[in-house]
């Protein structure tokens, strides 16, 4: 007697696809970030220096400021 296998008929991929959709969300959010960074720069370049110092950074801390890589510098005078 011959036995035929339920899964004989499914396609072996579905976790492919899933990982396609994953890429494609992360791709999307790390553009939204990247857009959303680039107007804060924009921002704050737009400001004069005496309004960058009451926020506390100089126009050269402003790139580090947005991009996360000043925080523990602020965080002390916090």
């Amino acid at each position: 007697m011959t036995t035929i296998s339920q899964t004989a008929g499914r396609s072996l991929r579905p976790s492919s696809m899933s990982g396609f959709f994953t890429a494609l969300t992360h791709s999307v959010s790390a553009l939204f970030n990247r857009l959303e960074r680039r107007s804060a720069v924009k921002t704050l370049n737009e400001l004069d220096d005496r309004a960058l110092r009451d926020i506390g950074i100089t126009r050269s801390q402003i790139e580090d400021a947005v991009y996360g890589q000043f925080k523990t510098e602020l965080s002390r005078y916090l």
